[in-house]
């Protein structure tokens, strides 16, 4: 079984001269996507389905990094911005339309009472600790999880080249589920910590009362929880993860599946603190674009008019089910387990002597891309994806595990592999 990715490796050795990594996302890059193995240029989608330059289709389980909600060129999101765009795009004062999309925002947001846009969740997460460090008066911040490309963040990271020290020095990780990993920041750095930031939930799910008792613990310290729902925001629920779980945050920050692949991004919550954005300098041209704010309006009507989060978290719900039965069939447990909510979940690959998670992974990227199935290790569903979808990818799994059981239990894996292994983005960190 094989695919051609020739074209593919084509543009990208081109685009390499031209463009850092070939592309303007690590995670769409080469270092997410083994070389010889791997498509590296999308030409179009549908639905739930993409083509890759070299024409080949595939399901898409990435759908964008989780940017894709309701699946590629939905109707209804397309209609908005293209009669948005007989109107323009951005003019020399604020169109209407950001009104209405904040209104609908503080509709659906429980924490929402004022609003301001971005164009990355990047943007947002550094607006939410620069007004927490204006509001509080401190300088530190505590963090769990991926938070953008910004220095605050970025810098805590072992990708901090280019981040003075001093800037490093002010972000402290802590565990999550673990209350005693941030209990301690806080005897560490009395009245020093402006915020805590967190994903609600990324690969596991908070224990119970976890996330109440760190906004208790929080405010005890005088610090502003901020909730990251880049991703569960518009997702988990149409209130986020915050109605979900009911645990109201200050401050949360939405990106992604906001406009369902259009560039915007958004920070909401108290008035009291939001109100500093009129002295917290956060303003950009493009802040106002209105073809991305007319597919937001357009995505947050359709998810509160057609049951989306309900379909979605059904679809991905067969997938973990589907998934766990079909390691325990093939007895592979030691190498990977399936985490994460229905709407997204996620392979976690082990190692196992004499081979490491990445080049197992990698493996079994290779296996499932020449199968038509499009996923970095995720399950990123959509309210495009139906029955046939899930079944295909299940059906894809259930022959590439045979692969990986002979592979990993009888020390073959190289007798399979036909590119170099993946190597780990962040070294000496994980995602929470």
């Amino acid at each position: 079984m094989s695919k051609s990715y020739k074209i593919s490796e084509q543009l990208l050795a081109k685009a390499l001269q031209t463009i850092p990594l070939g592309t303007q996302t690590y995670s769409k890059s080469k270092t997410h996507y083994p070389y010889g193995a791997s498509p590296y240029f999308i030409e179009k989608g549908r639905g739930s389905h993409v083509w890759d330059i070299d024409g080949n289709e595939y399901v898409d389980f990435v759908n964008a990094l989780t940017a894709i909600t309701l699946g590629y060129n939905d109707f209804d999101v397309n209609a908005a911005v293209l009669a948005q765009m007989e109107e323009g795009s951005i003019f020399s004062l604020p169109h209407p339309i950001e009104v209405r999309v904040a209104e609908k925002i503080v509709e659906m947001v429980p924490c929402a009472e004022m609003v301001r846009f971005g164009k990355n969740g990047s943007d947002a997460t550094s607006a939410a600790i620069r007004l927490a460090r204006a509001y509080t008066g401190r300088d530190r911040v505590a963090r769990c999880g991926y938070h953008g490309w910004h220095d605050w963040y970025i810098g805590s990271t072992s990708k901090n080249l280019g981040i003075p020290k001093a800037v490093r020095e002010l972000t402290h990780s802590f565990i999550y589920n673990d209350l005693d990993s941030i209990h301690s920041l806080f005897q560490r750095y009395p009245e020093q910590i402006a915020a805590v930031i967190l994903e609600p939930m990324n690969v596991v799910e908070p224990l119970p009362g976890f996330l109440e008792n760190l906004k208790e613990l929080t405010h005890d310290n005088g610090a502003i929880l901020i909730f990251d729902e880049t991703i569960t925001g518009f997702r988990f629920a149409n209130g986020g993860a915050q109605e979900y779980f009911g645990v109201i945050p200050d401050l949360a920050t939405f990106g992604k599946g906001l406009a369902n692949g259009y560039p915007l991004s958004a920070i909401a919550g108290r008035a009291d603190i939001m109100r500093l954005m009129e002295e917290v300098f956060f303003s950009f041209t493009f802040g106002g674009e209105t073809l991305s704010l007319a597919a937001a309006l357009a995505t947050m009507k359709k998810l509160q008019k057609e049951p989306v989060i309900e379909r979605i978290k059904q679809q991905g719900q067969k997938v973990i089910t589907g998934v766990k039965t079909s390691i325990e069939k093939h007895g592979i447990s030691h190498i990977l387990s399936v985490s994460g909510h229905p709407v997204w979940s996620f392979l976690l690959f082990k190692d196992f002597s004499p081979y490491n998670s990445y080049q197992i992974k990698t493996l079994f990227l290779q296996e499932v891309f020449v199968r038509g199935i499009l996923t970095i290790g995720s399950h990123n569903l959509s309210y495009a994806h139906n029955d046939a979808d899930v079944e295909q990818l299940l059906a894809v799994y259930d022959e590439v595990f045979v692969i990986l059981q002979d592979a990993v239990n009888n020390n073959v894996l190289e007798k399979y592999l036909r590119c170099e292994p993946l190597e780990p983005l962040f070294k000496g960190m994980s995602r929470n």
